[in-house]
């Protein structure tokens, strides 16, 4: 349910409603924002928990058009957030698939609680390994890529961040997006196995690139 379920105070009495209502209001002013009115995303009962919580978002934008990191940020739409492989696919299977989207759109799969933004505090020492995929080859790698994500194929610990799928006119491109960019090891790691679970051709061509950079 998208409202929250205070129904809880309307079954006492009215002099109970009021003290209650003044404590409420106090602990609300006194709690920092971001706890109020979050319900935490958990596993149904029976269903298969993920090791962590994931957030799907949207973005979509006019080519041409330079973009600040503001408008950027006011172009991303939270599509839903979920703590199971049976939550993840009742997103997924409703979801356009990125070979059918149109002009300048982007999915993004990231960790609950990190913005799929360079500046994010997860994200700014990170950066991101890049494929460029022809025309036709989007949904099938991104299905695999995040599904391999879900499932901790990767096998960095706490160093993935999030995936990216931009669809655009002439290619699409894929990245997933770490937060060491400075350590090699898990980079080779997140590279080899993303060669793997995508099936590439030897001689495909994969660039890492740290967000400043992108930054920059």
């Amino acid at each position: 349910r998208l409202k929250d379920d205070d129904s809880g105070d309307h079954d006492q009495n009215e002099e109970n409603n009021t003290q209650k209502d003044s404590e409420k209001e106090k602990n609300d002013r006194d709690k920092p924002q971001s706890t109020t009115k979050r319900k935490a995303v958990v596993p149904g009962p029976a269903e298969h928990p993920l090791q962590y919580n994931y957030t799907f978002w949207y973005s979509r934008r006019t080519p041409g058009r330079p973009t600040s990191s503001q408008s950027y940020e006011q172009n991303i739409k939270q599509i839903g957030t979920f703590a199971s492989v049976e939550q993840f696919w009742r997103f997924y299977s409703h979801m356009v698939r990125p070979g059918d989207l149109t002009g300048h759109s982007d999915f993004h799969l990231f960790k609950e609680g990190i913005k799929p933004m360079w500046e994010d505090d997860a994200n700014k020492n990170g950066g991101k390994w890049i494929i460029r995929l022809r025309k036709g080859l989007a949904s099938r790698c991104w299905e695999n890529l995040i599904l391999a994500m879900l499932g901790e194929q990767f096998m960095v610990g706490e160093e993935i961040c999030g995936a990216v799928v931009s669809v655009r006119f002439q290619e699409d491109i894929i990245s997933i997006w770490n937060k060491t960019a400075s350590d090699q090891a898990t980079t080779a790691r997140i590279r080899d196995t993303l060669r793997r679970v995508l099936n590439l051709p030897p001689n495909t061509i994969m660039e890492y690139k740290t967000h400043t950079d992108s930054i920059k």
